[in-house]
């Protein structure tokens, strides 16, 4: 039943439960992948290295599926950072977060867009993708300073939400940029991290954590503001966005 009590028809019917089902399996493959640690990440490292020269390049393109099924970033920058050191190493780390947010916003797309807009109704479908449009990108860059978040799982509801690719590109480039640094500064520096690159890498994380808690709290300010809104206000709001 819809929220007026007349039946829900049976597409809709369809798209919510091939959103549901989506859902689960990234529930599912979140705990298989990053809680219970199946992938071996030193085996990826010694068939990466296999590679030679091309090692880069292939470290790239399977970090980027590996962080699509939810490997943890954290364990596969410190691998770049061990194989390539911290200056090649974060170029490898951040195209590899820039592959995984576009292979998981293309998936969430794909399976879960048309789902995400029959549950919200066309109107707020309409309006959500307005505001992604001012600023899909932004969101992007805010979110991946927050800590605590799955990038990947992130970037599969900015897909199902219809962010644009190149938003979910240059956003995963500005906003991974500094974590990318962090985690590959600290790989490298294993054998010392007593070692002032260790040092540096932590200061950056330190700064970056307080800017991602800024970013989280002026976030839910701001949505709880827009949904404190009168009916007469938030059309006054609207109009003050369309003439900025």
């Amino acid at each position: 039943m819809s929220d007026d009590g007349s039946p829900v028809p049976a597409t809709r019917r369809s798209h919510v439960i091939r959103l549901t089902l989506f859902a689960a399996f990234l529930l599912g493959l979140f705990y298989v992948v990053g809680v219970a640690r199946i992938v071996d990440v030193d085996d990826v490292r010694r068939v990466v290295m296999a590679t030679g020269p091309a090692a880069p390049l292939a470290y790239v393109a399977v970090s980027a599926l590996l962080g699509a099924i939810f490997v943890p970033g954290p364990i596969l920058a410190a691998g770049s950072g061990v194989l390539f050191g911290p200056v090649l190493g974060t170029f490898v780390t951040l195209f590899s977060a820039i592959g995984t947010a576009c292979i998981a916003s293309l998936v969430g797309r794909r399976a879960g867009r048309d789902g995400a807009r029959s549950l919200m109704g066309a109107e707020r479908a309409d309006r959500l993708d307005a505001q992604v449009q001012r600023r899909g990108l932004w969101a992007v860059v805010g979110q991946r300073f927050v800590p605590g978040i799955s990038d990947a799982l992130a970037s599969y509801a900015f897909g199902a939400f219809g962010v644009p690719l190149w938003q979910m590109a240059v956003g995963a480039f500005i906003g991974s940029a500094p974590r990318a640094f962090v985690y590959t500064a600290l790989g490298a520096s294993i054998g010392d991290l007593s070692a002032p690159l260790a040092y540096t890498a932590i200061g950056v994380w330190c700064v970056t954590a307080i800017a991602g808690a800024f970013v989280a709290r002026s976030g839910f300010r701001a949505w709880r503001g827009r949904n404190k809104l009168s009916p007469s206000a938030e059309a006054d709001a609207k109009v003050e966005d369309d003439s900025a």
